[in-house]
């Protein structure tokens, strides 16, 4: 059997301080993956600039060649990108991008445009006689398997644990190639910029039993109410009020 054609989409990243360009951490685990799961070269492929200086982080990272799909700003990526990588087998990518919208839905719409399964917030995969296996993140440390029928997109978690190396006579080797779209990328849709409405958030009391005694607590009848004041004058409701609210760290004044 063939063995599967491995492709890896890269973007730019941006410094969460500084705001300098550099390689995106989630495209660079997706690397790392591939490269594993190909047993060395996969090819690569970004939607945009072909002379962004950052694009060389990848070829340090182990991208022999990168094919820069000359995709203008102001314009869509996901046509060319779908065109161009309809015939890999495992489509590789970031979660989301670490500059522009950073929406992450581009994995999903190309998913989508190519008709193949996603397999989202990867781990670690593996591929078996035509179908992909892959360790999904879940939250609270949880941990499960997800398999698919190739080809399918994969979206890698940035809590990925692979082996990231920079090798500068890499960066220096490797060539950047750039790509005419194999379709006239559409414009970006006009985006409209609305005022955010703010909500009340509720406050809630920060819980300060041990774990023994919201165990009990949760296991027995006894009652949970509060106090219920009726007399007094409104000053001193209001001391109340203000004293529970100080004792659960809810004001600090």
């Amino acid at each position: 059997m063939a063995k599967p054609r491995i492709v890896v989409l890269v973007s730019l990243g941006e410094h969460p301080v500084s705001g300098v360009a550099r390689s995106s951490r989630n495209d660079t685990l997706a690397l790392a993956l591939a490269r594993r799961l190909a047993g060395g070269e996969v090819d690569v492929v970004h939607a945009g600039d072909p002379a962004a200086p950052a694009l060389r982080d990848y070829l340090a990272q182990g991208a022999a060649v990168i094919e820069a799909i000359d995709v203008p700003p102001g314009r869509d990526v996901l046509e060319a990108l779908a065109e161009h990588v309809r015939g890999y087998d495992v489509v590789l990518c970031g979660t989301r991008s670490e500059s522009g919208a950073g929406s992450g839905l581009l994995p999903y719409l190309l998913a989508q445009a190519l008709h193949r399964p996603l397999l989202p917030a990867v781990l670690s995969a593996e591929i078996h006689a035509g179908s992909i296996v892959t360790q999904q993140w879940l939250p609270k440390g949880r941990r499960r398997e997800v398999a698919a029928t190739l080809p399918a997109v994969v979206t890698m978690h940035p809590l990925a644990t692979l082996d990231v190396r920079y090798v500068y006579a890499r960066e220096r080797a490797g060539q950047i190639v750039a790509r005419v779209p194999p379709v006239v990328p559409a414009p970006l849709a006009a985006l409209r910029i609305e005022p955010a409405q703010g909500r009340p958030r509720k406050l809630a009391a920060r819980e300060s039993r041990s774990g023994h005694a919201r165990l009990l607590a949760a296991i027995t009848m006894e009652s949970r109410g509060g106090a219920v004041i009726t007399e007094g004058s409104p000053h001193e409701k209001a001391q109340a009020v203000i004293a529970y609210l100080r004792t659960h760290s809810l004001i600090d004044y």
